[in-house]
């Protein structure tokens, strides 16, 4: 399978870049007592270091409301999904627990505050390109809502849209039987290049040592 850019997205975002991981052989569950301490004390600090009020103050929030305005996509009506997690924690709000895959990708999504979406390889059928949605681009969110997303930025395989850094779709979300992953970290513009490398590591070093499994990665750029 391959991921790629398609010129709609290059056209209006000419310095966008996606980080792309492949999982496979993996054994998802619960997320350990070690994973859960982590991410718990990562919270409480979170909580003491910012607020609700000037969450626009974390460069990955403010740039990537930057670049859903470049996108054409309006960001206080459609969040980004870090945003949207970093908000309902800086709320008060605990750390929504759904399994060891999927918390890590949250984790991470704070922890940079970047967009991340991990979906079920079986799931998803040839090629995957990001662009920008189409009039008929819809699909049943994760948060349970059909969403429409013509004009937004997302992800489609030959079945239609499945992902999108706002929200994901049911149809390639990750179960305990899920064993071939896609890991997609959506990187805004100021993310130099040293960065997205340390940040792909980090990533699938953490996966695989509380999931197992093979993990494959690289980075592609807008051209």
């Amino acid at each position: 399978m391959k991921v790629q850019l398609d010129p709609s997205v290059s056209e209006r975002l000419p310095r966008f870049s996606l980080g792309i991981l492949h999982y496979s052989g993996a054994s998802v569950s619960d997320s350990p007592k070690m994973l859960q301490g982590r991410i718990n004390y990562y919270v409480e600090s979170l909580r003491l270091e910012h607020e609700v009020s000037r969450l626009s103050e974390i460069e990955g929030i403010r740039e990537w409301r930057s670049t859903f305005k470049r996108a054409g996509i309006d960001p206080s009506r459609y969040r980004p999904s870090s945003e949207a997690l970093l908000r309902r924690l800086l709320q008060g709000n605990p750390f929504f627990w759904i399994n060891s895959a999927v918390d890590v990708n949250n984790f991470f999504s704070v922890l940079h505050a970047l967009p991340f979406g991990i979906y079920d390889l079986n799931h998803l059928a040839g090629d995957v390109f990001c662009r920008i949605g189409h009039v008929d681009d819809r699909y049943e969110g994760l948060n349970g809502r059909e969403v429409q997303m013509e004009g937004k930025l997302l992800l489609a395989d030959e079945k239609g849209a499945f992902g999108s850094p706002i929200v994901d779709s049911k149809r390639s979300c990750v179960t305990e039987q899920t064993r071939d992953l896609l890991h997609v970290i959506f990187f805004h513009e100021h993310v130099s290049s040293q960065k997205k490398d340390e940040i792909i590591g980090s990533v699938g070093r953490m996966f695989t040592e509380i999931n197992g499994g093979e993990v494959t990665h690289t980075s592609i750029v807008s051209t």
